[in-house]
C-alpha cells in the first residue's frame, strides 16, 4: 500500500517539473525577442511614412518616361525602315543604270563597226569613181538631198508658236543640226523667229561667228527659247532679206514651221518677198530660201488642217521662186 503510494507522487513531481521547463522556456523565448534588434528581409531606400500620392505621382512619372522611350524607339524604327527602303531603290536605279551603261557600250560599239564599214565602203567607192571617171572629175552643182549647199552664211527663221514647241522641238533641234552638219564650215549664222526676234540681241544686225563652241551654245539655247509667234514667217524672212542681203554674200534662209494661219494672203506674201528678194542678171535670186514643214497640225482634228495646208503651198511656191527646196516631214516626233 506503501509502495504504491510513492509512485503516484513520483509521476506527480515529475509532470510539474515538465511544466515548469515549459514556463521557463517560453519565458527565456520572450526575453531574447524583445532585446534582439528586427531583421528586414529587403533594404529599401523609400521612407515608410511617405504618401502613396508622392508614390503614385512618382509611379506616372516613370511610366510618362518609358511612353516617351517607346515612341523614340518606334520613330527610330521607322527611320531605319525608311532608310532601308532608300537604300534599296537606290540599289535598283544602280541597276538600272548599270544596264543602261553596258546597253550603251554595246550600242557605241556597234556604232564604231558600223562607222569603220561605212567609211571602208565610202573610200571604196571613192577609188571606183576616180577609177571610172578620173581624177580630174568635179561635181556641176552642190546639192546635198537635193538642196543646194554652196551657201557661206545661213538664217533660220523659226516658228516659236506654241503648236511647235511643245510637239515639234525634240524634232526641229535635230533638223537644225543636220543642216548645220551640212555646213561643216561657213562665214556666219543667224537665228531669229518668225516675228523677227533674235535669239541673240547681241549679234542683232551681226552674224554669229561660225565655231564649234558658237554651235553649241545656239543649240543648247535652242532647247528653252520660245517667244512670242504668230505662226507666219512673213516677217522673219523679210528681216532677214533687209538685213543681211549683200551682193557679195551667198546667203540661204531656212524657214521652219508647221502652219500658217487663216487670214494671210499667199499671194501678197509671195509679191512681198518677190520684191525683197530680186533676181540678178541670170535669174537667180539674192538670197535662196528652204522651208521644212512639221506635220504637226495634221496630229489634230480634220478642222485645224487647212493652216497646215496654207503652209505647205506657201512654202513650196516661196522656195520654188527662190531658188531653194521645201521638205515635208513625215512624221514631227
Amino acid at each position: 500500500m506503501r509502495r504504491r503510494r510513492d509512485d503516484t507522487e513520483s509521476s506527480s513531481i515529475a509532470f510539474l517539473d515538465v511544466i515548469s521547463c515549459g514556463f521557463g522556456a517560453m519565458i527565456l523565448l520572450l526575453m531574447i525577442s524583445e532585446n534582439a534588434p528586427p531583421v528586414s528581409l529587403e533594404d529599401s531606400d523609400i521612407p515608410r511614412n511617405q504618401p502613396i500620392s508622392v508614390l503614385q505621382e512618382q509611379l506616372f512619372s516613370i511610366r510618362g518616361e518609358t511612353r516617351i522611350v517607346n515612341e523614340d524607339l518606334n520613330a527610330k524604327r521607322e527611320q531605319l525602315s525608311a532608310m532601308q527602303e532608300r537604300i534599296a531603290n537606290l540599289r535598283r536605279e544602280l541597276m538600272a543604270v548599270q544596264g543602261r551603261f553596258d546597253s550603251s557600250n554595246s550600242i557605241a560599239d556597234e556604232r564604231i563597226i558600223e562607222a569603220q564599214n561605212l567609211a571602208s565602203a565610202k573610200q571604196s567607192l571613192t577609188d571606183e569613181m576616180e577609177r571610172l571617171l578620173g581624177q580630174e572629175f568635179s561635181r556641176k552643182n552642190n546639192l546635198v538631198g537635193g538642196i543646194p549647199v554652196d551657201s557661206e552664211y545661213i538664217i533660220f527663221v523659226i516658228d516659236t508658236s506654241g503648236s511647235m514647241f511643245q510637239n515639234a522641238w525634240p524634232r526641229l533641234i535635230d533638223v537644225i543640226v543636220d543642216t548645220l552638219d551640212v555646213y561643216p564650215n561657213v562665214k556666219g549664222i543667224q537665228i531669229m523667229n518668225d516675228m523677227g526676234d533674235y535669239m541673240f540681241d547681241s549679234f542683232r544686225g551681226q552674224w554669229i561667228p561660225d565655231t564649234p563652241a558658237r554651235r553649241t551654245t545656239i543649240i543648247n539655247t535652242l532647247r528653252n527659247w520660245s517667244p512670242f509667234s504668230n505662226s507666219s514667217p512673213v516677217e522673219g524672212v523679210t528681216a532677214a532679206i533687209n538685213t543681211y542681203y549683200a551682193p557679195d554674200r551667198k546667203i540661204s534662209i531656212y524657214v521652219m514651221g508647221d502652219d500658217f494661219q487663216p487670214g494671210g494672203s499667199i499671194t501678197q506674201v509671195l509679191r512681198t518677198i518677190d520684191r525683197l528678194n530680186a533676181k540678178d542678171a541670170n535669174g537667180n535670186p539674192m538670197v535662196r530660201i528652204h522651208a521644212v514643214g512639221f506635220p504637226v497640225i495634221f496630229a489634230l482634228e480634220p478642222r485645224y488642217r487647212q493652216s497646215a495646208y496654207r503652209f505647205a503651198n506657201l512654202m513650196r511656191e516661196l522656195t520654188q521662186r527662190n531658188g531653194g527646196t521645201f521638205v515635208g516631214l513625215n512624221s514631227f516626233e
